[in-house]
């Protein structure tokens, strides 16, 4: 199970974000407790005005190569758990997914 799935135009992908942590960093996929996965990534951004948001924006743009202004939040902008929509070659993004999460 991957926490990725693939558009036409891109990615939508399930994050869990941990804000005020002691670092920036991909933790790996892990399964929640409803059986779906998700992108475990922990920041120092505390969540306050959007500031964890836009650091997981900024992230997850560099992270994976794309311009901030590709990656959108679709769902849970004040959640924990967030399905972002990544615009994008998405078969060059699954594959830079998948050699991160091994």
């Amino acid at each position: 199970m991957t926490a990725w799935t693939v558009l036409s135009d891109g990615v939508h992908l399930a994050v869990r974000l941990s804000p005020r942590g002691s670092r920036n960093a991909m933790e790996g996929v892990e399964t929640g407790a409803d059986g779906k996965a998700y992108l475990k990534i922990r920041l120092t951004a505390p969540p306050v005005d959007g500031a964890a948001n836009a650091a997981l924006i900024g992230f997850l743009a560099d992270l994976l190569g794309v311009k901030k202004a590709a990656i959108l939040i679709r769902s849970g902008e004040t959640s924990r758990l967030k399905i972002l929509q990544i615009t994008c070659d998405a078969k060059a993004l699954v594959h830079k997914l998948a050699l991160l999460t091994l």
